[in-house]
């Protein structure tokens, strides 16, 4: 696409979202849209499986006769399962890298909150949500997190929930969404042995994909990465020759994410001691393993350690 056309697609999407945003603004802020993202493959370490799907689904905007050429169709919408901090949403956002598209991330779990305390806007912003998908360019649209009733964010495990009005409405959402034929359809969840059948019906999410990391390469090759990232912010050099494979295999507990956290946890413990007016060394191998326990120890105080539980 050229620059100039690319440039009024992105204005055409902030333009037309700010105004959805402004006519149902509660809802809106379990919505983040990124009109121009920048995620490629090279930026997820491993998981070449779930990447080989995202390539084949986007083959649905980039090349949608290619799916009639060999007697087939794309699939409605495809459904990444794994634990929380594997790379689920990075994924759905390469996916919007790769065919030009913005990603519009949809938290599911703070929408069925806010849905709760504007139970009689429900009709109104279901049919602004089909009016704003059929006028703005082409989205990658990730619903994160459908399974509801066990996200964190909002407790997890909550039996108070109106599941089968929250149901209807999930449904019916996803459903318009489908319907425009525009847009790419993902949904994810970190709880696929409860995730109610229904969302992965013909014609929701009916592709699922398994996104998990292969121990230890890939999480290897994800701390390559991200340490990377961190000198090219940096503009110099942080880290020693880091023998990553062995800091891995100290705890296999961790996803790619909690491992991100622990390789910053340790770059933060070095700013801190720079302004207290030390002089730090470049990060160690043995500096990121003694995180690495400290973090073990932090999750070993919580009853049930999820992703993320780290202090």
């Amino acid at each position: 696409m050229p620059v100039a056309d690319d440039r009024i697609r992105i204005e055409r999407t902030q333009n037309l979202w700010a105004s959805f945003e402004r006519k149902f603004e509660p809802i809106a802020k379990s919505m983040d849209l990124d009109p121009h993202p920048q995620v490629g493959f090279d930026q997820i370490g491993g998981l070449g499986a779930a990447k080989e799907e995202i390539q084949t689904y986007a083959c649905a905007a980039t090349d949608p006769g290619v799916y009639e050429r060999w007697g087939t169709y794309p699939p409605s919408g495809l459904l990444l399962i794994g634990r929380r901090g594997v790379g689920k949403r990075l994924l759905a956002k390469s996916l919007a890298t790769q065919t030009g598209s913005g990603f519009l991330c949809v938290n599911v779990p703070r929408l069925v909150l806010e849905i709760m305390h504007e139970a009689g806007k429900v009709g109104e912003l279901l049919a602004g949500w089909t009016n704003a998908l059929t006028e703005v360019p082409r989205l990658t649209i990730l619903f994160n997190e459908l399974e509801f009733s066990q996200a964190q964010e909002i407790g997890a495990r909550r039996p108070d929930l109106p599941i089968g009005p929250v149901m209807d409405f999930l449904l019916d959402l996803v459903d318009r969404t489908v319907a425009t034929q525009t847009h790419l359809v993902v949904g994810s969840t970190s709880h696929p042995d409860t995730l109610r059948q229904a969302f992965v019906q013909p014609g929701r999410f009916e592709r699922v994909v398994e996104v998990a990391a292969e121990y230890p390469g890939d999480l290897v090759e994800a701390l390559e990465i991200h340490s990377a990232n961190s000198e090219q912010r940096a503009g110099e050099r942080l880290f020693e020759d880091i023998e990553w494979k062995l800091v891995v295999e100290r705890y296999r507990g961790p996803v790619a994410g909690d491992w991100i956290r622990i390789m910053h946890a340790v770059l933060r413990r070095k700013a801190r001691s720079q302004a207290a007016g030390e002089q730090p060394t470049l990060v160690t191998t043995k500096d990121l393993l003694d995180e690495v326990d400290r973090y073990r120890r932090a999750n070993t105080q919580i009853l049930s350690p999820q992703a993320g539980n780290y202090v």
